[in-house]
């Protein structure tokens, strides 16, 4: 059923849109080709090492000019995420992906609506919009929202086509295959803090990173076993290797382990983007900070559900902050516990696999 089936993906990554849009296509992508499909991405805007894993991981990769003319500001409220106007950047994707006929366009950027969608339709047979934040009109058979919103239900009304089917919550997030095989593996809820997990993106602009470091070995010393993921790009990376060394602790660049890394620990100081699904999916309670207005919105509505705790954003995720929840969770281990099995509660790891039937089915 799936041989022969060709889908497409337009998604970006940079410092100023973080790497989630682009690392969740991939996941997808990776299961779709796995399961017989060909796929292709096209990208503006994407570091050098993730270029290198599209292509190792079988992908084709179309990479379009850096920036492409001038863009009206007001024509979308994240219009400056594409560099150029949708109009420009339809057309630059039509000739990317002229020399095939493509099944689906899977399309996951906020600089993008219903004009480029409609654009593409002479090109590809579907479209699936992958979307966060629900601002806009969209031009698509299948749309994608993996968050946890109260306003779930009502989100995308009048938003999309009435013929549009939708995938909403995180039972249909787009985890890798090993949050779900850890998953099996993954013991009871945690009673205490032993070892802990510093992953806050992989740019980190205002480097939170050093200051949950600090606000760890002040609390805890160096009895606490700590894994501290940051990119290759991090601003501040020489200076938190060097905290690292002095505390024995463990400093990853760009790990493949994450996973692993979140399977073993007993909580998570983390992004509130969709990272907040892999750690749900093993059960790993989380203090949570937000890096963009949607990430508020996931983060406030997974503490609401009693998943985490929401310390705001990089203003209000102060040092302080961070040991005086660290001080309580060292006092009250029953929330860190109720913390630990509500995340294991709300993702089962299976989003991905969902998906992919969703798109085949639909041709």
């Amino acid at each position: 059923m799936s041989a022969g089936v060709r889908i497409a993906f337009r998604a970006d990554a940079s410092a100023e849109i973080g790497l989630g849009h682009a690392m969740r296509c991939l996941t997808l992508a990776d299961l779709l080709r796995k399961s017989g499909a060909r796929t292709r991405f096209v990208c503006r805007s994407l570091p050098d090492y993730l270029q290198r894993k599209l292509t190792q991981h079988g992908h084709e990769l179309i990479l379009l000019a850096a920036s492409a003319g001038n863009y009206r500001a007001d024509e979308l409220a994240h219009s400056g995420f594409l560099k150029t106007s949708q109009q420009v950047d339809a057309q630059q994707t039509r000739e990317a992906l002229a020399d095939q006929n493509w099944d689906w366009l899977v399309v996951d950027h906020y600089g993008i609506d219903h004009r480029y969608e409609t654009a593409l339709r002479d090109t590809v047979r579907r479209v699936m919009a992958i979307d966060d934040i629900g601002d806009r009109q969209h031009d698509c058979e299948l749309l994608l929202d993996q968050n946890l919103y109260a306003d779930m239900k009502q989100r995308y009304d009048g938003k999309t086509p009435a013929a549009c089917k939708l995938l909403l919550g995180p039972e249909f997030a787009l985890l890798r295959e090993e949050f779900l095989r850890l998953r099996q593996q993954v013991e009871s809820p945690a009673t205490e803090i032993r070892h802990a997990l510093v992953s806050l993106g992989g740019f980190d602009p205002c480097n939170l990173t050093q200051v949950a470091v600090t606000a760890l070995h002040r609390v805890f010393g160096k009895s606490l076993k700590l894994d501290v993921i940051i990119g290759n790009e991090h601003p501040s990376r020489v200076e938190i290797e060097r905290i690292c060394r002095m505390h024995d602790y463990r400093c990853h660049l760009h790990t493949e382990r994450m996973a692993e890394f979140m399977a073993a620990a007993d909580i998570a100081i983390g992004a509130g983007g969709s990272t907040s699904w892999e750690r749900c999916c093993l059960g790993l309670a989380a203090i949570t900070v937000a890096f963009a207005d949607n990430q508020k919105d996931i983060a406030a509505s997974l503490e609401q559900a009693g998943a985490c705790i929401f310390l705001g954003d990089q203003h209000t995720a102060t040092q302080a902050a961070f040991e005086k929840t660290l001080q309580s969770l060292l006092v009250d281990r029953e929330r860190l516990s109720m913390l630990s099995s509500t995340a294991y509660s709300l993702v089962d790891g299976r989003g991905a696999q969902r998906v992919r039937d969703h798109l085949f089915s639909m041709l």
